[in-house]
């Protein structure tokens, strides 16, 4: 028998296979049902995200199998972000969150930090309304500015502690010389749920998306007196001032991120990259976006990473700032 030919057929057999294998996993595609995991409520702006960027899988073809939600609200996204990782490596699940991806750890509230996770797009960003009923007394910014300076006023907002809602709120609380720790501060799972307290009179303020107030500001049961964002929203919204307009300085936006399970293979990720890019190019997308007052900003999973790290690092410091930092 001759070996050196043997070892150097075996040699070749293990070549072809090894570039076989490559071969697929450049090709990865989902083979299963995608899961869209969402860490709120029914109704809440993450919900309606996740339930549109399935629309348009199906719709657009941009995945050839079938993709369901899955609400995962509780514990600061908690809940959520333990179900996405009891499937770490394993790209048929993606989980749509906003800000308390960061946050949540940072107060304490959550174990989960960003290497947990595998970053995969920034899909949009919007500013943060403050709402009241259309009966309340506060009518201006000036009688919210003289509100927020004491202990009175009960606020309700989703779906976490440290959040962008919550964000927003303290530093408007903070800048007028308030308490942010003593704030009357009420979490419910969605932005859904907000909107239904604010409507019942149960609480005096509700601090949400412009998306998720707008059909009864339209309907004039709900009026917003001013706008968390850079400058004033369009719509319905355009006779809104913003914060620093009204001599509040400071703007808070809401973003959208899709965020895989740890250990995602780069042919995974690549997968996702090319179907997000496609995504926020869709006519309807954009047309979506911005009826629902939203910046259809797009970030790859690479400057997606980037991006968390810079906002973990600035909330980190407005925590720590206002004493409601729990991790270095």
């Amino acid at each position: 028998m001759n070996t050196s030919a043997t070892a150097r057929g075996l040699l070749a057999i293990g070549a072809a296979l090894l570039a076989a294998g490559h071969a697929a996993a450049a090709d990865w595609k989902p083979a299963k049902s995608v899961e869209i995991i969402i860490a709120s409520s029914a109704g809440a702006g993450t919900d309606r995200t996740g339930r549109w960027i399935q629309k348009l899988l199906a719709d657009k073809k941009l995945v050839e199998v079938p993709a369901t939600v899955v609400n995962k609200p509780g514990g600061a996204t908690v809940v959520a972000l333990t179900y996405l990782n009891q499937h770490a490596g394993d790209g048929h699940y993606f989980l749509v969150i906003s800000s308390p991806i960061v946050t949540s750890h940072i107060i304490g509230r959550s174990p989960f930090t960003l290497a947990d996770v595998t970053p995969l797009a920034i899909l949009g960003t919007e500013g943060i309304a403050f709402t009241v009923r259309a009966d309340s007394p506060i009518r201006t910014p000036a009688d919210l500015t003289e509100r927020l300076k004491t202990d009175s006023l009960s606020v309700g907002f989703a779906n976490a502690l440290g959040n962008q809602n919550h964000l927003a709120i303290a530093k408007a609380v903070q800048r007028v010389g308030g308490n942010v720790k003593g704030m009357k501060a009420i979490v419910f799972n969605g932005s859904g749920d907000t909107v239904t307290a604010l409507l019942g009179g149960h609480i005096d303020l509700g601090v949400t998306s412009g998306s998720a107030v707008l059909p009864h500001i339209a309907a004039g049961r709900l009026r917003s007196v001013v706008v968390s964002a850079d400058q004033r929203l369009g719509g319905a919204f355009s006779s809104v001032p913003t914060l620093k307009e009204a001599g509040i300085d400071a703007v808070t936006t809401n973003w959208r991120a899709a965020i895989g399970p740890r250990g995602m293979t780069e042919d995974q990720v690549a997968y996702w990259n090319a179907v997000f890019a496609k995504l926020v190019q869709i006519p309807e997308w954009k047309e979506d976006m911005e009826k629902l007052l939203v910046t259809n900003l797009y970030l790859n999973s690479a400057d997606t990473r980037r991006f968390l790290d810079a906002e973990y690092s600035a909330y980190g410091t407005f925590l720590t700032e206002v004493g409601l930092a729990k991790k270095p």
